[in-house]
């Protein structure tokens, strides 16, 4: 279903859009204290390659509104990340940025067979994360009918799932396995299990995965992109025919809503613009937003490009999903390491669950990558033993990666388990931290 017609426009219909409200953003950004003298160089479209990037640290640097493009009585919402990995960076919106916001969440819904008195199970976090409020409001602008149930309380949630009978997920992937493995838990087997599709996204996630996910819950998986500091999620979105496509082959590809966030890929090192076709990082332009637009702004997320019209009908540049951030990028002993690469290797195995942690421990004399992961629920007495499916695995990232990584194989239920916010695969080990979370010591001294 297409909510939107300007998911349909020609090619020369969207790029006449994009370059004409371009002009309206440059426009009211010429008198901006800070995008004032980086606009110089630009007067048309056209010449956007030649503007500076914006990156998160001048978002840091401006926290918390000293970018704001508009007075602060016009706002009504304020979001802002985690702030793991520096100070929190806000996201402000005025009603029209709550609009589109609404809209392109819409358009996501609609893509994946949403409609009108559909029942949405969001799972989502709700509160500064832009998840869950994303997903409700376009579902709401759509007509369905939203479970805000929010992240965590696996118990409740399997009871809402079997009690009201959603036929939309939405989650971080992660948790949708969690939930998957929770309702076959409580007897509730897939063909039993009323969800139908499912749209997963705020964490990088690989086919694999989202085979297994779709195993579990006997559903199609979705991917969906966004970032708090673009919009929140509705950014980019599959639909179910390019799901479908690439199941039979194709490039597939989430389509990206290009005629408010125009996006480029660049090399993540140079900074050169990339073709399409090419893994590069993602670089943005809000086009239409108000209270903080940003041009070009560097994402740290990596993905390629392609376009054509998709059997859905809409003609979108669409996007891959994402290989990995430049800052999850791990580098051992000269080599570079991408978690999702490992994922993929994990989840190829039958006998594993989708539960992993990647631990670069650092107490040594030389860095060790230590991978840990666990036996499937459902594994029973497999032909291989730890030991064995352990050397195994250690083999296969060996020769996909280039590098050596020691495996350890926990049962179902040793891990860690995240509810709530976005898992976390990678952590460091270190000498002045070598007492992180016991039950990943615990697995780490098994030899």
């Amino acid at each position: 279903m297409i909510f939107d017609p300007c998911e349909q426009l020609s090619a020369d219909e969207r790029r006449h859009l994009q370059a004409s409200r371009w002009n309206v953003l440059a426009g009211r950004l010429a008198s901006h204290p800070f995008h004032s003298a980086r606009l110089d160089a630009a007067t048309a479209l056209d010449d956007l390659a030649t503007l500076p990037f914006t990156t998160k640290t001048d978002l840091w640097d401006n926290y918390p509104f000293g970018l704001l493009a508009v007075e602060r009585s016009e706002l009504r919402r304020v979001h802002a990340t985690s702030g793991t990995k520096g100070r929190p960076t806000l996201a402000a919106y005025t009603a029209a940025d709550l609009e589109l916001f609404r809209n392109v969440n819409a358009r996501a819904l609609a893509a994946a067979g949403a409609g009108p008195g559909t029942l949405v199970h969001n799972a989502y976090g709700y509160g500064l994360f832009t998840g869950g409020l994303g997903l409700h409001g376009g579902a709401e602008l759509l007509g369905c009918a939203v479970v805000p149930v929010s992240g965590g309380q696996t118990a409740r949630q399997v009871l809402l799932v079997r009690d009201l009978e959603p036929e939309v997920l939405c989650c971080t992937p992660s948790y949708a396995a969690l939930l998957g493995e929770a309702l076959q838990d409580a007897g509730i087997t897939p063909a039993e299990n009323p969800l139908r599709v499912g749209i997963f996204g705020a964490e990088p996630w690989t086919e694999p995965l989202r085979l297994r996910i779709e195993t579990l819950h006997a559903l199609t998986a979705l991917d969906i992109y966004g970032l708090c500091e673009v919009i929140g999620p509705g950014v980019a979105s599959e639909c179910l025919e390019s799901r479908a496509e690439l199941a039979a082959g194709g490039l597939g590809g989430m389509h990206v809503n290009d005629h408010h966030f125009l996006v480029e890929v660049v090399d993540p090192f140079t900074g050169g613009v990339i073709g399409d076709g090419s893994v590069g990082e993602l670089v943005f332009t809000t086009l239409t937003k108000e209270a903080l637009p940003l041009v070009r702004y560097r994402t740290g997320d990596l993905a390629q490009l392609h376009r054509g019209q998709c059997a859905c009908g809409r003609t979108s540049v669409r996007m891959s999903r994402l290989v990995g951030r430049s800052d999850d990028m791990l580098v051992l002993r000269g080599v570079n390491v991408f978690p999702s690469e490992i994922e993929a290797v994990l989840l190829a195995s039958p006998e594993l669950g989708p539960h992993y942690t990647i631990v670069l421990d650092s107490v040594g004399p030389m860095a060790e990558m230590v991978v840990l992961c666990e036996r499937a629920p459902n594994a029973g007495q497999s032909a291989s033993s730890e030991p064995e499916l352990a050397v195994q695995l250690s083999a296969g990232l060996s020769q996909r990666l280039g590098v050596s990584a020691r495996v350890v194989i926990g049962q179902a239920g040793d891990l860690p388990r995240t509810e709530v916010g976005k898992a976390v695969r990678l952590v460091h080990r270190t000498r002045d931290n070598p007492g992180f979370p016991p039950e990943l010591v615990r697995m780490m001294d098994v030899r």
